[in-house]
């Protein structure tokens, strides 16, 4: 068989979540960490612009981002989500309320297929059911399909 395409939107989210991820831990420059992750990942020039676009606003939304997701969250706490689940829901939360132009379908599937690759194997189900609540309730309205 011949090798799975990766289409480039995701190459960018994923490396916006190994800065955010990173940043979580570090609580670092994030200009600092964007440029030595930017060293290890190939990205085309127009994706290093958008990347550097949603890791600037989710470090500026961090604590309206943190704080959506831990009302989200049903018998769990914000305290025991794993770095990744957390920095997942982090980078889909900002993309279904800041990002206009990504239609929810979009983000939430990004956001499954992103925990599948880094998570557990139950980090996709529960990625999709927090990212779900925080859209339907939270989402811009135009956002959603007619």
């Amino acid at each position: 068989m011949g090798k799975k395409v990766v289409p480039i939107q995701r190459i960018m989210r994923e490396f916006v979540f190994k800065v955010i991820y990173q940043y979580d831990f570090t609580r670092d420059n994030v200009d600092e960490i964007f440029n030595y992750t930017l060293e290890n990942d190939i990205l085309d020039p127009e994706s290093v612009k958008e990347a550097w676009e949603f890791v600037r606003g989710i470090v500026e939304s961090i604590d309206e981002i943190d704080a959506l997701i831990k009302a989200h969250l049903i018998n769990w706490t914000f305290e025991r989500l794993s770095s990744i689940d957390k920095n997942i829901l982090r980078l889909g939360t900002y993309e279904l309320l800041f990002k206009d132009d990504i239609p929810i379908e979009v983000t939430l599937n990004e956001a499954i297929e992103i925990a599948k690759k880094f998570g557990s194997e139950k980090s996709g189900k529960f990625v999709n059911g927090i990212l779900d609540r925080i859209a339907k309730e939270h989402a811009p309205k135009h956002k959603f399909k007619l």
